[in-house]
């Protein structure tokens, strides 16, 4: 079937609804491909319009559109956003009363529904299907599709259930959407939802606007609140490990005077909802969350992301930062790193059975571990791993980029190294870990060491010029840099590479790095096409009370009325007619007839005082 739905309709139909004049990469394309009725597996870096992607078919296509979400407390403000663009949809959940699922069913049956959001274990209820059966259903949609896969970072059992929807109802096509999937994800997903020859496609991981850094972990308590107050009075998420972690650092922020408050899934529904729903509509600045809070949040101004310890896997860290900068500013992501966070993750692994679950579960964290420790470009590191590429040799936006550490010659202490591991190795028949290595190095006396006959190698105590944290810095370089491979056996245990006995062969100079510094990162000047640039900045401070009255007039968050992006537009242009006020992008017309008269006369105001 062939897609009958004219160019000028689409694109009408995307300013009458949206506000904008173009489509962004990838969205064009969807469409067309949801238009023709066929099924689409879509990865779309988080902020690059997935959304619209099944919403402008819904509005331009005859039937109902199912969209399967995961979070229901995020059901209310998606379909906030849609009234106020003027799109007829609605949700269904546990928070709603039999007479409102009832009242909303009706509508739906009407006719006078387009877009309808619903948990997959709702859906997925005997009765659930027995009564969408009777709908006249477009297409589903499902959000978050990663969350199918075994292999992700955030599986949840209840999506495995959505491969019955192909079984029930074979004529209907289904999109999957998400940001983060490896190629493996994505295959899964695939052949999980019973795809037919769905049309892939994937814009790529790059999020030119996020700023990556990484810095080791001192006084974490004291880093976080300097960093937050740098910030001024922008948003932010903080990641922490525990609930008591999340609750001990909202209070340390507190006290510092930042509105601040903890997420996470010990707390009551209501307290949880209510937390998100004061950080949505900008009464508090900063979650302290575990990462029970965050996939699928539709707050588009997080200008930064904390990771107050270190994540279980790159997918989790790339996800949860993804969160940051949604509108396409510039915002920044920071990680405290330390070993011994890795070494509390690395036990409780140890305590699990052994087998492939934790194997899998070892070596996500060795990998994220690689990306702390690493001295190369961070945005190159993260792409990699999800196999795209960055074609520019540095991204000017990591502290790796930004601040390049010291290099120094160190041939002979990495032969020193190299050497140590060879000779244990050699002695004992079987290979052992860092710390290990390390202490013969420096000459400790351990009963280890004594009981393995290691203080009697020729590398027992040659490496007087480095202390213990010198030496495990450089180990942990040259595994970095393939001179070692790490290993888990119980225990994570260091062997020779190729290269590294080549290292001890050949006089070939290699070059090394200074352990990084705990101090404040640089922030990155980013240019992004127009978004960032100059604007005035106390209109646009004006521009944002008078959104947030709107905002709370109407109780739904701030960013349902207009984006930052959109604000710094009219802060920029200082439309100050109706017609100068729809030309904004983000402005549709829905919004014009509601918002023109009190933003232009804000504009008008504004500038008249400034004369």
């Amino acid at each position: 079937m062939i897609n009958t739905i004219c160019e000028d309709t689409l694109r009408s139909s995307l300013k009458r609804y949206f506000g904008f004049e173009d489509f962004r990469p990838f969205q064009r394309e969807i469409i067309d491909a949801l238009l023709n009725h066929e099924d689409v597996l879509a990865l779309l870096p988080t902020g690059g319009g997935k959304s619209l992607c099944y919403q402008l078919p819904a509005l331009v296509s005859d039937g109902i559109t199912i969209v399967v979400s995961p979070l229901i407390a995020l059901m209310k403000d998606q379909v906030d956003a849609l009234k106020a663009a003027g799109i007829p949809g609605t949700y269904v959940n546990s928070t709603l009363s039999p007479q409102e699922i009832h009242a909303r069913l009706q509508q739906i049956e009407a006719g006078l529904i387009k877009l309808v959001y619903i948990a997959p274990e709702r859906l997925l209820t005997s009765h659930g299907l027995e009564r969408i059966a009777q709908w006249p259903i477009a297409r589903f949609a499902i959000d978050e599709a990663h969350c199918i896969s075994e292999w992700g970072h955030d599986f949840r059992p209840e999506y495995r259930r959505l491969a019955e929807l192909r079984k029930r109802f074979p004529t209907i096509p289904i999109v999957a959407m998400t940001a983060t999937a490896t190629t493996r994800v994505r295959e899964e997903i695939a052949q999980h939802l019973h795809l037919r020859n769905p049309r892939a496609f994937v814009a790529g991981f790059n999020r030119p606007n996020l700023t990556y850094t990484v810095i080791p972990k001192d006084k974490p308590n004291e880093q976080v609140l300097r960093y937050i107050r740098e910030r001024g009075d922008e948003s932010g998420i903080v990641y922490c490990a525990s609930r008591k972690a999340t609750e001990a650092v909202a209070e340390y922020l507190r006290a510092g005077n930042i509105p601040a408050a903890a997420y996470h899934a010990g707390m009551e529904n209501s307290e949880r909802s209510a937390t998100q729903d004061a950080f949505l509509r900008d009464r508090i600045r900063v979650i302290c969350a575990t990462t029970a809070f965050g996939m699928g949040v539709n707050k588009p101004n997080v200008r930064y992301v904390v990771h107050y310890d270190l994540p279980k896997s790159i997918e989790g860290y790339y996800q949860e930062t993804g969160r940051a900068g949604r509108d396409g500013l510039p915002s920044s992501c920071l990680l405290l790193f330390s070993r011994g966070d890795f070494a509390k993750q690395a036990r409780l692994l140890e305590e699990k059975p052994a087998g492939h679950e934790r194997n899998h579960a070892f070596d996500a964290l060795s990998r994220m571990v690689a990306y702390a420790e690493s001295v190369t470009c961070r945005r190159k590191d993260l792409l990699a791993y999800f196999g795209d590429n960055l074609e520019q040799t540095s991204c000017q936006a990591c502290d790796n980029c930004l601040e390049p550490r010291e290099r120094f010659e160190a041939t002979t202490i990495a032969q020193k190294f190299l050497s140590c591991v060879y000779r244990i190795r050699q002695s004992s028949g079987f290979a052992v870990g860092l710390k290990h290595i390390v202490d013969v190095l420096t000459g400790k006396t351990t009963e280890k060491i004594s009981r393995l006959g290691h203080d009697q190698l020729s590398t027992f105590g040659i490496g007087n010029e480095h202390n213990s944290k010198g030496w495990e810095h450089i180990g942990r370089e040259l595994t970095a840099r393939g001179f070692l491979a790490s290993s888990h056996d119980g225990f994570p245990v260091l062997s020779l590479t190729d290269l590294g006995r080549r290292c001890l062969t050949t006089k070939e100079a290699i070059f090394l790095t200074r352990p990084p510094a705990a101090k404040a990162p640089k922030r990155a000047e980013l240019q992004l096409n127009d978004l960032n640039s100059e604007y005035n900045q106390a209109l646009f401070d004006t521009l944002r009370i008078l959104r947030r009255r709107l905002a709370e007039e109407r109780d739904v968050p701030a960013y349902v009325v207009f984006s930052d992006v959109t604000l710094r537009q009219m802060a920029r242009e200082t439309p100050t007619t109706v017609e100068a006020f729809r030309a904004i992008s983000g402005v549709g017309e829905k919004k014009a007839a509601e918002y023109a008269d009190a933003f232009t006369q804000a504009i008008t105001a504004f500038l008249a005082a400034g004369e």
